[in-house]
């Protein structure tokens, strides 16, 4: 089983749009390149080849500038979107980029990021090849796999283990949940006390509070934004005039609350889409659920405070970790139940979490949210994360706030367990059609071809 995941492994600060076809790439790129870092000045060019999911709607994820991004040297939480876009622009126009920052080769982006459509191998369907050609007519070649959430793995490593010391380990939900039976504590202190085993307690608690400083910046980012997220589907953004008509309403709405939630949640995917920065959260196409939550919790609950925004984040984590544990988060994998499915299960036990609720409703809010979600196919039009994509964050978003109330309301012992719904899940994943899993070849993606 796998080691022990943290909560900087789920909640990385990156770029958009996608998790596993941005950021996982970017993330291979640099690794890549720091590999052969004496070799660098031996390299005449580059080339990357594409298979599967990744060939198939990498182009609409901006996979291209993720890798050249990630062979300039750029780490996604260093990103600046104004010198990403230069540093992009530049390679375009000149054919040359500067691996590294520091030895330049000559690279035509049309011609040295191959798209292999039917190639596909079997560990994963994101899978991308790096060849480096050197001076003295050599070759050096890696294939990586990018697994979601912008983790990769390649040949040497994909089924290799870490016994990390932590203080409590748990691979289910049930040995979770016999943990914080056993030392009567809750998942969120499973979490926190692994973590400070890390990093001293003020530590980790201003590395959470500021990834959700992040996401607020990332909610107001989206809000000032207008125009089209790009000129491919030309989808207009509606966050400003969203929150120009909530501010601007004058009588007394009982439902206002969701349409703060769809704003939280839609302005978050907007930048995403857009390419800008985001939080991994824990992935990008699902990137707005958890933000639009966590805004929920400190906009509209009267006794928000930093120890329930804490909480939200550390058990959201053990959540997320599960489903990463025993299914996928990819939706190349499993479908959107693996992306927007796993975040609506995270953010409704998080929010479960910082509302006071114990372990055994935590466990049942983040169930009931899943089993809502099962089957949710991932079919984004174009390729783009954009239709269906934006809209089905805001629907998660709500949803895990019901999943919460249904939880912690709940007064009779729940038929349905969260290990339950995640063997589900990944058996529902395990038997979808492969059209139905990030390639764009099923569901909205071939019916809305007006765009």
């Amino acid at each position: 089983m796998s080691n022990y995941i943290s909560i900087f492994d789920l909640f990385k600060i990156g770029i958009g749009p996608s998790s596993s076809h941005t950021v996982g790439p970017m993330v291979a790129a640099n690794k890549f390149i720091s590999e052969l870092s004496t070799k660098l000045k031996k390299i005449d060019t580059i080339e990357i080849e594409l298979f599967g999911s990744l060939a198939h709607t990498g182009y609409g994820h901006k996979i291209n500038n993720a890798i050249m991004i990630g062979l300039y040297g750029t780490k996604p939480s260093e990103v600046n979107n104004n010198s990403m876009f230069q540093i992009i622009n530049s390679i375009y126009e000149k054919k040359e980029l500067i691996i590294n920052n520091s030895h330049t080769i000559v690279f035509d982006p049309d011609k040295s990021i191959i798209y292999n459509k039917i190639k596909k191998y079997s560990y994963h369907s994101n899978s991308l090849k790096i060849t480096a050609y050197l001076k003295d007519s050599k070759k050096i070649s890696k294939l990586y796999y990018s697994i979601g959430g912008g983790f990769i793995v390649d040949d040497s490593n994909r089924n290799t283990s870490t016994d990390n010391n932590f203080k409590y380990t748990y691979n289910t939900a049930s040995e979770l949940l016999t943990i914080c039976k056993d030392n009567k504590i809750n998942i969120y202190d499973v979490v926190l006390q692994n973590e400070y085993l890390n990093d001293d307690k003020l530590t980790i608690h201003n590395k959470i509070l500021h990834i959700v400083n992040v996401m607020n910046e990332i909610i107001k980012n989206g809000i000032k934004q207008t125009g089209a997220i790009d000129d491919i589907l030309n989808l207009q953004r509606r966050s400003k005039s969203l929150y120009e008509k909530i501010k601007s309403q004058s009588s007394y709405d009982p439902l206002e609350v969701l349409d703060w939630v769809n704003l939280f949640a839609i302005s978050t995917c907007e930048e995403n889409a857009s390419g800008s920065r985001i939080v991994t959260a824990p992935t990008n196409g699902a990137a707005g659920i958890i933000p639009a939550v966590l805004r929920y919790y400190q906009k509209f609950i009267s006794d928000s405070n930093e120890d329930g925004i804490i909480n939200f984040i550390a058990t959201s984590s053990a959540i997320g970790s599960l489903f990463k544990k025993n299914a996928s988060i990819s939706g190349a994998e499993v479908g959107c139940q693996g992306e927007v499915g796993v975040a609506c299960s995270m953010a409704a036990a998080g929010l479960t979490a910082a509302l006071g609720g114990n372990y055994k409703q935590i466990e049942n809010a983040a169930e009931i949210a899943m089993e809502h979600n099962l089957g949710l196919t991932c079919d984004p039009v174009k390729g783009l994360v954009q239709i269906p994509c934006i809209e089905r964050n805001s629907m998660g978003a709500v949803k895990a706030i019901n999943a919460s109330r249904l939880a912690i309301n709940n007064s009779s012992e729940p038929k349905v367990s969260l290990d339950q719904v995640i063997k589900t899940m990944n058996d529902t994943g395990k038997s979808m059609s492969s059209i139905y899993k990030e390639t764009s070849l099923g569901g909205l993606a071939v019916n809305v071809i007006e765009c």
